[in-house]
């Protein structure tokens, strides 16, 4: 991608155990434009068969960074008001978060999620998905996929869409 491109959003995991679903999410990044922020260590290597998988014939158009570590990605891109940090951990809903092209979304590993420490120095960045009682979380595909698709609601207009004629007009 071009430096002076800004991408739609940012989404950044940390740890990232499963491969199918860091696959899933790097779809995703390459159909809204979004660049994908892998952050070290990751439960699995980056050229797993089961993430290109998930990815489908998109993981090599995954406009892709790799981090050392988060204090590395921190030291670069430091938590600000244009970053949002998915947790369980807070009762302010996604949808509240006013979101903005090139905002850094940031989800935590499937077992641990974000460091507590971190959430609690930056409450007002935490946002979560409501869940009834049942259930303590959703996958992470799912939840990235949820508050991508709202943060690009957020700033539909401008987005540049795949555009696939009606049958009536063809």
């Amino acid at each position: 991608m071009d430096l002076w491109i800004v991408p739609m959003f940012n989404v950044v995991l940390v740890e990232p155990q499963i491969p199918p679903n860091t696959g899933t999410i790097g779809r995703l990044c390459v159909n809204l434009g979004a660049t994908l922020h892998l952050i070290k260590p990751l439960g699995f290597d980056i050229d797993d068969k089961t993430v290109k998988r998930a990815g489908l014939d998109y993981w090599h158009q995954v406009d892709l960074v790799l981090w050392e570590s988060f204090n590395d990605f921190l030291e670069v891109h430091p938590i600000g008001i244009r970053t949002h940090m998915a947790t369980t951990k807070t009762d302010r809903p996604y949808w509240d978060v006013r979101f903005q092209k090139g905002d850094y979304l940031l989800f935590g590993s499937e077992t641990r999620g974000l460091d507590e420490k971190v959430l609690l120095k930056y409450p007002e960045q935490c946002m979560t998905i409501p869940m009834g009682e049942g259930g303590r979380s959703l996958n992470l595909g799912v939840s990235v996929g949820i508050v991508i698709y709202e943060a690009l609601r957020q700033n539909y207009e401008g987005f540049r869409k795949i555009s696939i004629p009606n049958r009536e007009t063809l």
